[in-house]
C-alpha cells in the first residue's frame, strides 16, 4: 500500500472518531438536560400539588356556611338536654292500710269487726294498699246492723312519658268521683264537696236496693299531693232492723276519711296524724317508706276501689251466720 493511500485512510478513520464523538457528546447533553428537565419539574409539580391541596381546603371551608360548626354543635347539646324531665312526686310512701284509721274511730264504724282489717294483695305497697272490714251485729227478732268499710290507696310516681305525680293523681280524682255517681241502680245519688280533708275531695251518697234491704252507701274520695284516698262505707238494716239514715253513715264516712287523709300526710313527714276527735287512739305509724318502681298503669289504677255496693249485698246474704267477705 502506496504511503499516500495510507494518509488517505488515516484521515478518514480521524474524521469518522470525530463524528463518534461529537455524536456521544450529543447524546451525553441530551440525557444530561433530560435529567436536569425531570429533576426541576417534580419540585414545581410538587409545589403545585401543594397549592391545589391547600386551595381545596380553604374553598371547602369558605364555600360553607360559617356557623354550620356552630349549629352542630348546638344541635348535640339540644338533643342531650331534649329529654323531658318533670317534678318529682311529692309523696314517696303510703302508711299501712290497715292502720290508716284509728281503733276508736273503727269501733264506731264496724263495732263487730274493728279488730279484723283485711288487708288488700298488692305487688308493690308503696304504690297501692287497701283494707277492708266488715260487720254484722245481731238484734235477736228485731233483725240485725251490716256495715262495710273499705279505704283504698294509690300512689301516683311522676313519669317523662305520663307526666308529674300530681297531674296523675288528679285525673284518677276526678275518674273515680265520675265512677262512684255512676253506680247501675243506685238512687237518689247526691255528690257534695268534703271540706277538710285532703287537698281536694267528695263525698258520694246513694241509696240501693238489693234483695237482702235497702243500703245506704257514702263514697269519700279525697286526693293529698301524688296520693288518692277512696273510703267506701255502706250500711243497712236487715231482717226487718231499721235502714241507718244517710246523714249518720255520712257524718262517720267523712270522719274516717280525713283520718285515712291525715295519716298519708304523716307517713311522708307532713305532719298530722290522725283526726283531732280521734281521741286517744290516733292511727299508727306508717310503714316503712317503700319507693315504687313505676307508675301504676291506667288499667291497674282502677283496681284497689271495688264496688263496694255488691260486697255489701254478698255480706247481707251470708247473714247472720258469717261475717262479710271483704273485697281486696
Amino acid at each position: 500500500m502506496s504511503e499516500g493511500t495510507m494518509q488517505r485512510r488515516a484521515q478518514r478513520d480521524g474524521q469518522f472518531d470525530q463524528r463518534e464523538q461529537r455524536d456521544e457528546r450529543a447524546r451525553r447533553a441530551g440525557g444530561l438536560n433530560r435529567l436536569l428537565a425531570a429533576t426541576v419539574a417534580v419540585p414545581v409539580m410538587l409545589i403545585a400539588a401543594g397549592c391545589s391541596s391547600d386551595s381545596g381546603s380553604d374553598s371547602g371551608s369558605g364555600s360553607g356556611d360559617p356557623t354550620q360548626g356552630a349549629a352542630a354543635a348546638g344541635s348535640t347539646d339540644s338533643a342531650s338536654s331534649a329529654a323531658p324531665t318533670v317534678q318529682a312526686a311529692a309523696y314517696k310512701t303510703l302508711p299501712e292500710a290497715c292502720a290508716v284509721v284509728s281503733k276508736k274511730t273503727l269501733t264506731e264504724l264496724v263495732p263487730k269487726g274493728a279488730n279484723a282489717g283485711k288487708k288488700g294483695t298488692s305487688g308493690d305497697t308503696g304504690e297501692r294498699a287497701s283494707c277492708s272490714w266488715s260487720s254484722l251485729a245481731n238484734n235477736g227478732v228485731k233483725g240485725s246492723q251490716f256495715r262495710w268499710l273499705n279505704v283504698s290507696l294509690l300512689r301516683f310516681e311522676s313519669d317523662p312519658t305520663t307526666g308529674d305525680g300530681e297531674s296523675q293523681a288528679k285525673t284518677y280524682y276526678a275518674k273515680q268521683v265520675k265512677d262512684a255517681q255512676a253506680v247501675a241502680g243506685a238512687k237518689n245519688t247526691k255528690a257534695t264537696p268534703a271540706a277538710g280533708t285532703g287537698d281536694e275531695a267528695t263525698l258520694v251518697r246513694y241509696d240501693l236496693k238489693k234483695a237482702e234491704g235497702a243500703f245506704r252507701q257514702q263514697t269519700v274520695v279525697a286526693r293529698v299531693e301524688n296520693v288518692v284516698v277512696t273510703l267506701d262505707y255502706n250500711g243497712a238494716g236487715l231482717a226487718g232492723d231499721k235502714t241507718p239514715t244517710a246523714d249518720t253513715l255520712t257524718k262517720a264516712a267523712e270522719k274516717a276519711a280525713k283520718e285515712a287523709v291525715a295519716t298519708v300526710r304523716s307517713a311522708n313527714g307532713a305532719g298530722g296524724g290522725g283526726s283531732s276527735d280521734s281521741g286517744s287512739d290516733p292511727a299508727p305509724s306508717a310503714s316503712p317508706s317503700s319507693p315504687a318502681k313505676t307508675k301504676p298503669s291506667a288499667s291497674s289504677s282502677a283496681a284497689p276501689s271495688t264496688a263496694p255496693s255488691a260486697s255489701a249485698s254478698e255480706a247481707a246474704a251470708a247473714a247472720p251466720k258469717a261475717s262479710a267477705s271483704a273485697k281486696s
